[in-house]
């Protein structure tokens, strides 16, 4: 099997199986910090970002550029395969309208590799990750409610 189709396969179960569905996905939850407001803000669902504490959230309104410092790096295992994905303590990109571009700090491991999420879209009912030319594509609802973390990590 072609071994790109094999990637985008791990990271649909990296990011479904990871996620827990809101009945009401516009409204954030009173635990929300106002970088997870700012995603559903722009069109995102709030569980782009996992459930820690967020100690900081900047964006700069004209050009889009934003900083989220969280209270460490995280790490989520993800069933049936085990699946790795990682956030750092500082997550940075460039979000506007349903679209975070020149994304940094969240990464999937696949593989024996870690691969970066470059970009995350908005696309109808769906979400559409990039992972440099390739994409992959789930229903947002599966990301109304952010995932815990498990703990420290090492991307190394």
């Amino acid at each position: 099997m072609n071994p790109k189709i094999l990637f985008v396969f791990a990271l649909l179960l990296n990011l479904v199986s990871n996620s827990f569905q809101n009945p009401n996905p516009k409204t954030p939850k009173s635990t929300s910090s106002q970088a997870h407001v700012e995603l559903i803000n722009h069109g995102l669902p709030a569980g782009l970002l996992p459930a820690t504490t967020v100690l900081g959230y900047a964006v700069n309104r004209t050009s889009g550029d934003f900083t989220v410092k969280l209270g460490g790096a995280c790490k989520i295992t993800l069933p049936p395969d085990n699946y790795v994905a990682t956030y750092s303590d500082t997550i940075t990109g460039k979000i506007v309208k349903g679209k975070i571009a020149e994304l940094e700090g969240i990464r999937v491991r696949a593989f024996f590799k870690w691969w970066s999420i470059t970009g995350i879209r908005s696309s109808g009912d769906d979400i559409v990750f990039e992972v440099g030319m390739v994409t992959a594509k789930y229903p947002s609802k599966n990301f109304d409610d952010s995932p815990a973390c498990e703990g420290q990590h090492s991307s190394s």
